[in-house]
C-alpha cells in the first residue's frame, strides 16, 4: 500500500468511507500497561518456568493483537496450559476493569462520536475474548456509543486474518471494502485491514508498536492518535 499523499485524495473522493473498524487496547483503549502484566500472570499460572520469561515476553510482543489463546499456544505445549493461560489472562484483565484501571485513550469517546455523526458507522475490534470486551465496553460506556462489537470466536479468525473486519463489513451492510478504515496499534492489526481489502489502514503510535514496526507493515496512514482519524477519512 502506499503512504498518506495521493491515496487520501483517491478515497476521499472515490469511497468515502461508511465503516470505521477501531482496534481497542491501545488504539481506543488505554490500559496502563494492564496488557503486558496479565500476560506474565497467565503464563505464570500456566507454569511456564521464569526462565523461558523474557521469549515468552518477546513472543507476545510480536504477535500482539492476535488472540489470546493463540499468543499463548505458540508458547505453551498443550491445550490445557493454554486453557489455563487464557482463564488467568482474562480474570486479571476483568478484575482491573473492576477496579477502574481501564480507561478510553484520551479523546477516544469524542473521536467515535464524530465518525458517527458524520454517518460512518463504527465497530470495535479485539484479541479479546468476548466477556472481556463486553466488560471493557460496559465500563466505558460505550455500549449505545458504537454501532458493532466483534471478537475472534466460530467462523471468525483473530488478527492478522481479515475475518473481523469482513464479518464487520457483512452484518453492517457496507456496500463495498474499499469504503472501510481500520485503525489499530499492531502490524497484526494493519495485516488483518490490508488483507480485507480497506481503503484506509492506519496505524496508531498510542500501543504496542512504534512508528518503525508500523511503517514496516501496510498502511496508508500511521497517526499519533485515534484523534487523527476523522482528519483522514473526512477531511475535517
Amino acid at each position: 500500500m502506499r503512504a498518506a499523499g495521493s491515496h487520501r485524495a483517491e478515497f476521499s473522493l472515490l469511497h468515502p468511507t461508511r465503516l470505521a473498524c477501531l482496534d481497542m487496547a491501545g488504539t481506543t483503549v488505554h490500559d496502563g500497561g494492564l496488557v503486558d502484566w496479565a500476560f506474565a500472570a497467565a503464563l505464570s499460572a500456566a507454569g511456564l518456568p521464569p526462565e523461558r520469561m523474557s521469549e515468552a515476553a518477546a513472543h507476545v510482543r510480536r504477535t500482539m493483537g492476535q488472540p489470546k489463546g493463540v499468543v499463548f499456544a505458540g508458547i505453551l505445549s498443550s491445550e490445557r496450559e493454554v486453557r489455563t493461560a487464557v482463564a488467568a489472562f482474562d480474570q486479571a484483565v476483568l478484575a482491573d476493569v473492576g477496579a477502574g484501571r481501564v480507561t478510553e485513550v484520551d479523546g477516544a469517546t469524542a473521536t467515535i462520536g464524530a465518525l458517527r455523526e458524520a454517518g460512518v458507522k463504527v465497530c470495535l475490534t479485539t484479541g479479546f475474548t468476548a466477556e472481556v470486551q463486553e466488560a471493557i465496553v460496559d465500563h466505558l460506556g460505550w455500549k449505545d456509543a458504537v454501532d458493532l462489537v466483534i471478537c475472534p470466536g466460530p467462523g471468525i479468525r483473530g488478527r492478522p486474518f481479515p475475518d473481523l473486519v469482513l464479518a464487520s463489513v457483512l452484518r453492517l451492510e457496507i456496500d463495498d471494502v474499499r469504503s472501510v478504515a481500520v485503525a489499530g496499534d499492531t502490524v497484526n492489526d494493519l495485516w488483518s485491514g490490508y488483507r480485507a481489502g480497506a481503503g484506509v489502514v492506519a496505524g496508531v503510535l498510542t500501543g504496542s508498536h512504534g512508528r518503525a514496526e508500523l511503517e514496516a507493515g501496510p498502511h496508508t496512514h500511521v497517526l499519533d492518535s485515534i484523534c487523527q482519524l476523522p482528519g483522514v477519512v473526512l477531511g475535517v
